[in-house]
């Protein structure tokens, strides 16, 4: 009797041990699944090709977006893009020419035009978007693309923001195209060279719309 109870009894604890370890076996696999689709995913856009913070000294062009903000005046505040004529649309004061303005000069515009309406204006405005002035990076480089010209840049400056290079990338032979009266001039750029202090002249500053071909 007594061996037969405890047969019985080894067989409940068995039994019962079953659906834990069937838990413990699909947690363990919804975890390799959740790890699995995590490694999937694309990945998040990468810090290179975020704009830089835009020098003082950058003027706002076709296509570039403006935050233009009035302090304790939601109303009057607004994200605007500059149209092909150079102007942007604004409340109250309607049309205000900014192509060729820096951020700051467009500040001081659009508070004075306001002060006919708004007893004095505190008015900021940021570039948060670059469309007109741009270049190109392409080959051998982590992150090939279009990047906005914020300021001044060289091709070294531009191949740091695009990431590096790839192991791939021949360094001796990086070349700048540029459009000049209509036809296109090549620049050579000797990486190592460059970077050793050598021909510094190759790391030139880039222009809007050069290309950067990385071999």
């Amino acid at each position: 009797m007594f061996c037969n109870w405890g047969s019985r009894l080894i067989l409940i604890v068995i039994l019962g041990a079953l659906p834990l370890a069937a838990l413990a076996q699909n947690a363990a696999l919804s975890r390799a699944d959740a790890s699995a689709a995590k490694s999937d995913a694309p990945a998040t856009e990468s810090p290179a090709h975020k704009a830089p913070a835009v020098f003082p000294e950058y003027k706002a062009g076709e296509g570039d977006t403006l935050q233009i903000s009035v302090w304790k005046e939601p109303d009057l505040s607004k994200t605007v893009m500059v149209r092909p004529d150079g102007m942007v649309s604004l409340p109250l004061i309607g049309e205000v020419k900014v192509m060729g303005l820096t951020s700051g000069e467009i500040q001081e515009l659009v508070a004075s035009k306001l002060k006919t309406y708004v007893l004095s204006p505190r008015v900021t405005v940021e570039i948060t978007e670059i469309r007109s002035r741009r270049v190109f990076i392409t080959g051998e480089v982590v992150h090939p693309g279009l990047y906005p010209l914020a300021g001044p840049t060289t091709v070294l400056q531009l191949i740091a923001q695009a990431g590096g290079f790839t192991p791939f990338a021949k360094r001796k032979n990086i070349v700048i195209l540029r459009q000049e009266n209509g036809h296109q001039v090549k620049f050579p750029c000797n990486y190592p060279d460059v970077v050793r202090g050598r021909n510094p002249e190759e790391n030139i500053s880039l222009l809007a719309g050069d290309t950067v071909v990385v071999p």
